[in-house]
């Protein structure tokens, strides 16, 4: 790009001096007008600022830019870009020191608010007092500190504090706030995230419902499904089982939490009382519980289900491999049943008549 500087920025630096797999990688165009990327081919597709397509690559290229605050919330900015912006503007409107390091065209690092450093000593710092100007930033830092496993600097965790308190952390939107939950659910240690948010007193404001559960039952919970691997929507359901499912419901409608996350943890909350007591119960109620986890329609997320019960157990300290293989046996027998054969045979009460049938096969099993 003559007569340009072109530098990689952002997560890509970041995670190759980190060692780890680079996904995507974005780059900051310095002395470049809109115009001109339009003219060397460049798609824009930026909304809020100038964000181009490589013509070959695709890859993202942005024009340097800075940013001023207007209004409350992460929306509130006026976005400035023009060729007189310089890489060090564009970097200093950047959450954290560890983001905001550049390479150029040559390899060279340039880190002018000492982000290596942070990322040797395991820190994660705000690069300026603008960072309290974007809320969404709180929920960043616990994502990054879920994913890195890194420590939120002194003087970073009390600004975080001070949002909370403010009321700046209030402005988010439920979108944006379930966006990065999600995202810190899938970290390495996503107990980390919580934990966070926790001590700057943001997790009370996102989520209320927090107060509602217990929260080292909650976060144990998520620390063995995270140690399995489990998917995104058992994590999540894994921290609303040992509640009220009318909390796993409340959490989900102000988070606007994907249904699939929302009904798995609504569903598994529900039925965890009896599922407490799968041992002991009687076959009727056991083909009850089947229907109500969908284990008919639904095997998938009856397997969720009760992948989200044993974590919650184990836990609580209550671990119950017993009652979980009886309902999983209960299901298999109560599934070979054939429903269509009991049809064709036309039972004045087609569905009582089935329900009749699977309840005698798990009686049979003991």
């Amino acid at each position: 790009m003559k007569g340009k500087a072109v530098y990689e920025v952002g997560g890509a630096v970041r995670d190759e001096l980190l060692g780890l797999p680079v996904k995507d990688r974005d780059y900051v165009v310095v002395g470049a007008t809109p115009e001109e990327m339009e003219r060397l081919g460049f798609k824009p597709v930026g909304k809020d600022f100038p964000v181009f397509l490589h013509p070959v690559t695709h890859e993202e290229y942005a024009l340097a830019r800075t940013e001023r605050k207007t209004a409350r919330g992460y929306r509130g900015f006026t976005v400035y870009a023009a060729p007189d912006v310089t890489l060090e503007d564009d970097l200093a409107r950047r959450d954290l020191t560890i983001n905001a390091i550049a390479k150029d065209e040559h390899g060279s690092v340039i880190d002018p608010f000492g982000g290596v450093r942070d990322l040797r000593a395991r820190v994660l710092r705000h690069v300026s007092p603008a960072f309290a100007e974007d809320p969404v930033r709180v929920l960043r830092v616990a994502r990054f500190a879920a994913r890195f496993g890194f420590a939120v600097a002194p003087e970073t965790a009390a600004l975080m504090r001070a949002m909370s308190a403010g009321g700046e952390v209030d402005a988010l939107v439920p979108e944006r706030v379930w966006q990065e939950l999600a995202k810190g659910l899938m970290e390495a240690a996503p107990r980390r995230m919580f934990e966070v948010l926790a001590e700057c007193g943001a997790l009370e404001r996102v989520l209320p419902e927090w107060r509602a559960l217990d929260a080292g039952r909650a976060l144990g919970a998520l620390d063995a499904a995270a140690g399995r691997g489990a998917e995104l929507a058992v994590r999540y359901a894994a921290i609303f089982a040992g509640a009220a499912a009318d909390v796993a419901e409340r959490a989900s409608a102000r988070l606007r939490a994907s249904g699939e996350c929302r009904d798995l943890a609504v569903i598994a909350a529900r039925a965890r009382p009896a599922l407490e007591r799968a041992g002991s119960l009687p076959a009727a109620e056991v083909v009850d519980l089947l229907q109500q986890l969908d284990a008919f329609r639904r095997p998938e997320r009856f397997e969720a289900a009760l992948a989200v019960r044993e974590l919650d157990a184990i836990a609580a300290g209550r671990p119950d491999p017993a009652g979980l293989l009886r309902v999983r046996r209960a299901a298999a027998v109560a599934r070979a049943v054939d429903a269509g054969a009991i049809a064709a045979g036309r039972p004045d009460d087609i569905a009582g008549a089935i329900r009749a049938a699977r309840v005698e096969a798990v009686a049979r099993l003991g």
